[in-house]
């Protein structure tokens, strides 16, 4: 189990409640909660993409990028919240499917650019893995996406 504890509870004056939360398994995060000190994630979680570059650049781009792209599917994972990463775009693209022929924009100036079907293979083996959702929309449509995704999981 996965709780959040707020960051303003103060460190060092609460280590009988974390041996406790240690010794049971549970995980603690540090963040902000706008009430209260402990709390559980959320059961579902939207991140935006400006557009596929940006998809392309996390996944495909940089080691450094991917692991931090991973280690953040991953916790969503441990915490038990489904993570679904909407990519707003205006190339026509609706699902990972459509990925497989995307032509990245890149690769007219880099030959190590991100190819369509390797983002959307890359696209699955996370979603496989980590349980990640791939969501596309236009940019008009992202505000309302959003809603609809955290109103009804997907």
């Amino acid at each position: 189990m996965v709780i959040i504890e707020d960051t303003r509870q103060q460190k060092g004056k609460h280590e009988i409640k974390h041996g406790y939360f240690k010794k049971n398994g549970v995980s603690v995060l540090r963040s902000k909660l706008p009430f209260g000190d402990y709390a559980l994630p959320p059961t579902i979680a939207v991140d935006t993409k400006e557009n596929m570059s940006e998809i392309a650049g996390n996944m495909c781009g940089t080691t450094k990028e991917h692991i931090r792209f991973r280690e953040e599917c991953k916790k969503a994972r441990d915490a038990g919240c489904k993570l679904v990463i909407l990519i707003e775009n205006t190339d026509g693209i609706k699902c990972v499917n459509d990925v497989f022929k995307w032509e990245n924009p890149r690769a007219d100036f880099s030959r190590t650019a991100c190819t369509g079907e390797r983002l959307a293979r890359t696209m699955l083996t996370m979603s496989e893995r980590y349980g990640v959702a791939f969501e596309f929309c236009t940019p008009s449509e992202s505000a309302s996406r959003i809603m609809e995704i955290l109103n009804n999981g997907i």
